[in-house]
Parts: C-alpha cells; sequence; structure tokens
C-alpha cells in the first residue's frame, strides 16, 4: 500500500526535502530527485509510520474500552435498597 498525500501537501514536501538536502549535502537536489525520494520514502517508509499510528491507536482505544465498565457501570438490583433507605429516614 503506498500512502498518497494531497497535491499541496506532496508539493511542500518536496520544498522541504530540497531544503534539508542544500542545508545538509555538499550537492542540493533538484524537485524531480525531491520528488523521487519522497515516493521512495512514502512507498517504502510509510507503511511501517502508518502501521505504527494504527496500533498506537488501537492500544489507545482499548485503553478507553477498558474504562467503559467503570464510567457506565449501574449498580443492579438497586430499587429495594433505595427504598428501604427512604423507609428508614422517615
Amino acid at each position: 500500500m503506498t500512502i498518497q498525500i494531497a497535491k499541496e501537501s506532496r508539493k511542500e514536501a518536496i520544498a522541504s526535502i530540497e531544503r534539508y538536502a542544500r542545508e545538509n549535502f555538499p550537492e542540493p537536489i533538484g524537485s524531480l530527485e525531491a520528488d523521487s525520494l519522497l515516493s521512495f520514502f512514502l512507498e517504502e517508509i510509510g507503511p511501517l509510520v502508518y502501521n505504527r499510528a494504527v496500533a498506537d491507536v488501537q492500544e489507545r482505544l482499548q485503553a478507553r474500552i477498558m474504562e467503559v465498565d467503570i464510567e457506565v457501570h449501574e449498580n443492579e438490583f438497586q430499587y429495594w435498597r433505595r427504598q428501604d433507605a427512604k423507609r428508614q429516614r422517615k
């Protein structure tokens, strides 16, 4: 699965890669090279990042699901306990 990004985001990513190369490598790269490099990273490393993000979301959702019973739990068979409590207050 290749991760696709919006056209505008792709343009910004390419510009960022070009700037990174300009500031960190002896030779700058052009937009064609930056675009190819971006495509490579999206295809090769993108799924790794995506899968980690999905796993993180699953972990957080699982933690929230584990808390649901605490948040929405209702004690059972409370009618008579409440009635008896009312009678004792009278």
